[in-house]
C-alpha cells in the first residue's frame, strides 16, 4: 500500500507539472508589449466576467488587453475562492462548460470526483487553482487567433472620452501608468469601478448616481477561507497561537452557526443550525489534489472530506449589522476605497476568528489550505495584522468575495417580474415568453445576502422585500443582450455583477456560472463591434447571438426530440424560437417547480415522459404559404423593409429550394451588399436555372451551407421547414452585418 501511494503522489506530481505549465506561459506572457498603446477591446478585471469576455474577443481576432489588480484569473470563482458552482438551471454551455471540461478532466485523471458540496453528490466544485489553471489554459489558446495580453497587478484609474465615446484608459502597473488607446472598454470589474470613470449612470442599492444615497444598502461581502484537513495536526506557522482582538464576539456568531456536538444536516431547509463539523464542511467540500483518497458529497462520505471553503457564518458584516440595526453594507462601500479598505480588513478578520476558533473549539488538525494560494504580496486588507496571522493571510484568497457591485443603467434594465415570465417558458401549458435579444441561460433564486428588507428594494422595479418569493424563477432563464448596453456612453460595454438590473434579478444573475457566460456574449459584443468600427448598440443582437451559437453557446429555452444539440439546424432553430419565426409542431410542455430542488418529482416525471421536449417537424415539406408566412414574420422581426414578394401561386403547393432562396435574397435587399470572402466557392454545383444566379450568390456568402453535402443544387425539390428556418436565419445574420 505504501509503494502504490508513493507511486499516485508522483504521478500527481508529474502531471501536475503538466497541467500547471499554463499558469506560468501566460504570467510570462502577460508583458510581452511594453510599448503598445493600441488594443482593440480593453477588458477591466480578470473576474469570471473580464476572463470569458477576453477569451471570445481574441477568439474572434481582435487585440484583447486584459487589466487585472490581482495575480489571479477567475475572479469568484477562484480568486475569491468560491469554488462550488452556484448553477440551478441544469445547463452547461460555451466557455463555462469548457472550463468545466477541463476541470472534470483533471480530477478524472486522478481518480477524483468534483460532486464534493451542498450535501449532494450531482453538483460540481474544484480547488481554486484548478479553476485558474484551466481558465489560463484558454487564454493560452485563445491566444492563437487574436492577441491576449493580460496586465496583472494593474488597474484602470482614467478612462479617455470624447464626448460620450470611449476612446481609451489610463492604467496604474507595477512599472508606473500608462495610455492605452482602444475601440471597446469592457467594465468587468468586481465593484463596478468603471463605470463612475466613464461618466456612466448607475445604480447602487436602491439609489441612482449621480446622487447616490450614502446609507443605500447593498448586500454583504465574504472573505472566504479555502481550509484542509492536516493528518497529525496544523503547521505550526498556520496555527497562530492568539486570537485577534474581536474574537470574543466572532466566537459567540461561530458557535450559533457550527459546534462540534452539532446538528446532522438532514436534507431540511431552513438548516437546524448549530451544525456538527462535519456537516460543515459538506456544505463547501471540494477535492483535494493533495490527498490520494477520494470522496463525493453523499453523507457516508462526509466524515472523509479533507478539504472545504469557509463561506458560512462569515458574511459581512452578517449577524454584527453595520449601523442603526441596517444589515448589509452602504453604498458608500463601493464610492469609498477609505471605506472600503475597512470594510474588506474587517470582513478579512471575521474569517480569521474562525480559523482560531476552528482550530481551538472544533478539530486542531485543520487550518488553511498551504496548497491554493501563496501570496508573494499581502493583499491591502492585511495591513495591520501581527506577523502570525500575515502567514495565514498569506495562504488565503487575495479578494474578497463580493455580492453586489454598481449597476449600469442600460437600454433596458431587467427585473425579477421579467425573469419570473421568461422562466415560466413552455410551463404550465404557456408558450414562448423568450428575449429575443438573449445571450445567456442562468438559474437560480434572488438571493440577497443582506440588505434585504422593503426598506432596501427598488419599489419602482421589484416592488418589496417578499418579491423576493413570489417573484423566484420556476425553471431557468434568459438574459438579455440590452443589459449589457449603457444608455448614454458608446464603446463600453457591462460584463460581470454591473450589468442594467435591479437588485433582485442581480440576486440571481451575480453567480459563476452565468457571470462567465454574460461575460462571453460582451467578448463577442466587443470584438464584433471593434471590427465592424460600429457602436456596441448598433450591433443587432442576432450577430452576437449567432457568434455565441457556434461557440456552443445555449440561448433559447426550448428544447425538441427532433433537434438535438449535435443537430446542423440547432443553432438556427434556437433563433427561430427567440424570434418566433416559425412555430413548432408540438411545443414542450414542462411543469414549473421548485428550481432549487434537485429532486422534484413533477419534472422528473415529466422529463421520463418526453414531456420536456417538443417537436419542430425539421423534415417535414413547407408549403407556399407557409414559406410566405415565414419571410413576412422574418420581415417584420428584422425590421426588413419590404421590396420583396412573398410566394404566390397555389398556396398548398410545396415551396421549391428555388423559389424560396429567390423569394429570400428578394427579401433581404442588403444581401446585395455583403462582402464575399475571398476565395469562397459554392459547396454544391449550380445546375442553369432561371434562379442560378440567386442561388450562386446566396452560396457565396454561406447561407446555403444546409446543402454542402449535396452534390449539386437541386431547384425543383421542396424546402423543408428546418432548411427554410436555417436559410432565413443565415440571411438574417449576413443582412444584419451589412
Amino acid at each position: 500500500m505504501k509503494v502504490r501511494r508513493v507511486v499516485f503522489k508522483t504521478l500527481i506530481f508529474l502531471t501536475g507539472i503538466i497541467f500547471f505549465t499554463g499558469k506560468t506561459l501566460s504570467a510570462s506572457a502577460a508583458t510581452n508589449s511594453k510599448t503598445r498603446n493600441f488594443y482593440d477591446v480593453v477588458v477591466a478585471g480578470a473576474g469570471t466576467g473580464g476572463t470569458a469576455a477576453a477569451i471570445q474577443a481574441a477568439r474572434l481576432g481582435v487585440s484583447v488587453l486584459v487589466v487585472e489588480p490581482s495575480t489571479w484569473v477567475g475572479g469568484q470563482a477562484t480568486a475569491a475562492g468560491v469554488s462550488s458552482m452556484d448553477d440551478m438551471s441544469r445547463l452547461k454551455s460555451g466557455l463555462y462548460l469548457e472550463m468545466i471540461k477541463r476541470v472534470l478532466n483533471y480530477y478524472e485523471m486522478r481518480g477524483k470526483s468534483t460532486g464534493t458540496c451542498y450535501w449532494d453528490s450531482r453538483t460540481l466544485a474544484f480547488e481554486p487553482h484548478v479553476g485558474q489553471t484551466a481558465l489560463l489554459n484558454m487564454i493560452n489558446d485563445a491566444k492563437r487567433k487574436g492577441i491576449l495580453d493580460i496586465f496583472f497587478s494593474s488597474s484602470v484609474i482614467a478612462v479617455q472620452k470624447e464626448k460620450n465615446k470611449i476612446t481609451g484608459v489610463k492604467i496604474k502597473t507595477r512599472n508606473g501608468e500608462r495610455d492605452i488607446n482602444c475601440k471597446v472598454l469592457i467594465d468587468a470589474t468586481e465593484y463596478g469601478d468603471i463605470l463612475p470613470l466613464a461618466g456612466a449612470q448607475y445604480r447602487i442599492g436602491n439609489s441612482i448616481s449621480p446622487y447616490v444615497n450614502p446609507e443605500a444598502m447593498i448586500q454583504d461581502i465574504t472573505w472566504v477561507a479555502v481550509i484542509r484537513r492536516y493528518q497529525g495536526g496544523a503547521p505550526e506557522y498556520v496555527k497562530p497561537k492568539r486570537p485577534l482582538p474581536g474574537y470574543e464576539l466572532a466566537r459567540r456568531n461561530y458557535a450559533s452557526y457550527v459546534t462540534r456536538d452539532g446538528n446532522n444536516f438532514r436534507y431540511t431547509y431552513p438548516v437546524n443550525i448549530p451544525v456538527n463539523f462535519i456537516s460543515h464542511n459538506a456544505y463547501r467540500g471540494m477535492p483535494d489534489s493533495s490527498s490520494p483518497w477520494n470522496y463525493d458529497a453523499d453523507r457516508g462520505n462526509w466524515q472523509y472530506i479533507t478539504k472545504t471553503q469557509v463561506n458560512w457564518g462569515n458574511d459581512y458584516p452578517g449577524n454584527y449589522g453595520w449601523s442603526n440595526g441596517k444589515r448589509g453594507l452602504p453604498a458608500t462601500y463601493l464610492e469609498d476605497k477609505k471605506l472600503r479598505l475597512q470594510v474588506e480588513h474587517d470582513a478579512l478578520i471575521k474569517t480569521l476568528h474562525f480559523i482560531y476558533y476552528m482550530q481551538n473549539e472544533l478539530d486542531g488538525e485543520w487550518s488553511v489550505a498551504t496548497d491554493e494560494y501563496n501570496n508573494r504580496a499581502l493583499p491591502e486588507a492585511a495591513y495591520d495584522l501581527p506577523f502570525e496571522w500575515q502567514e495565514v493571510v498569506r495562504y488565503m484568497p487575495p479578494i474578497p468575495y463580493v455580492r453586489e457591485s454598481r449597476r449600469v443603467i442600460g437600454k433596458h434594465t431587467l427585473t425579477s417580474q421579467e425573469l419570473l415570465e421568461n422562466s415560466l417558458s413552455y410551463r404550465d401549458g404557456q408558450t414562448s415568453h423568450e428575449f429575443q435579444d438573449a445571450i445567456a441561460i442562468g438559474g437560480y433564486i434572488l438571493d440577497l445576502h443582506g440588505a434585504n428588507t422593503d426598506a432596501d428594494m427598488e419599489w419602482d422595479l421589484d416592488g418589496r422585500a417578499n418579491s423576493a418569493i413570489t417573484n423566484r424563477p420556476r425553471g431557468p432563464f434568459q438574459v438579455p443582450l440590452n443589459i449589457l448596453i449603457p444608455k448614454d456612453i458608446d464603446g463600453l460595454i457591462a460584463a460581470e455583477k454591473n450589468l442594467s438590473m435591479s437588485r433582485l434579478s442581480a440576486g440571481a444573475i451575480r453567480l459563476q456560472p452565468i457571470t462567465m457566460m454574460t461575460g462571453q456574449a460582451a467578448g463577442a459584443l466587443a470584438a464584433l463591434s471593434a471590427k465592424s468600427n460600429k457602436r456596441p448598440r448598433d450591433i443587432h443582437a442576432i450577430r452576437v447571438q449567432w457568434e455565441l451559437l457556434k461557440a456552443g453557446v445555449i440561448l433559447s429555452l426550448c428544447n425538441y426530440s427532433d433537434v438535438p444539440p449535435e443537430n446542423k439546424l440547432n443553432a438556427a432553430i434556437q433563433i427561430s424560437n427567440l424570434y418566433g419565426l416559425m412555430p413548432p409542431k408540438e411545443y414542450p410542455h414542462v411543469p414549473s417547480y421548485n428550481i432549487r430542488d434537485l429532486d422534484d418529482p413533477v419534472l422528473a416525471i415529466a422529463i421520463i415522459k418526453g414531456n420536456d421536449k417538443g417537436k419542430f417537424d425539421t423534415e417535414n415539406y413547407l408549403s407556399r404559404s407557409e414559406a410566405s408566412e415565414l419571410l413576412s414574420n422574418a420581415r417584420k422581426v428584422f425590421r426588413v423593409i419590404n421590396t420583396g414578394k412573398l410566394l404566390s401561386g397555389d398556396d398548398e403547393k410545396f415551396a421549391t429550394r428555388g423559389d424560396f432562396v429567390k423569394a429570400v435574397y428578394e427579401n433581404f435587399p442588403l444581401l446585395e451588399r455583403a462582402e464575399v470572402a475571398k476565395n469562397a466557392r459554392p459547396p454544391f454545383e449550380i445546375p442553369k436555372h432561371k434562379n442560378s444566379s440567386y442561388v450562386e450568390r446566396m452560396a457565396l456568402l454561406g447561407i446555403l451551407d444546409i446543402y454542402a453535402g449535396d452534390k449539386d443544387f437541386k431547384f425543383a425539390r421542396p424546402v423543408t421547414r428546418g432548411e427554410a428556418v436555417d436559410i432565413i436565419v443565415r440571411a438574417a445574420v449576413i443582412s444584419a452585418g451589412v
